[in-house]
């Protein structure tokens, strides 16, 4: 995978997981799961699984409003 596709997923997977936190960070956990799952279906990218966990795990962490947005560190095109 070139860099530039690796660019590309990850800032699609960051849209993602934008969305999911502006409207879902208050949601139960299965419906935040539920949601990103979805939208990175829909871009087309995956996350692996010790990625996703952190990012659900920072999601759930902006219900005390202290947090910040996750931030995407890794994402691949999906197959």
């Amino acid at each position: 995978m070139t860099d530039e596709a690796q660019q590309a997923a990850v800032e699609a997977a960051q849209r993602v997981v934008d969305d999911v936190s502006s409207y879902q960070y208050s949601a139960e956990d299965s419906t935040i799961a539920q949601q990103l799952d979805e939208g990175l279906r829909e871009a087309k990218v995956s996350l692996d699984e010790e990625e996703r966990s952190r990012i659900l795990a920072e999601i759930d962490g902006l219900k005390d409003e202290h947090s910040a947005t996750p931030q995407v560190r890794s994402a691949t095109p999906a197959e």
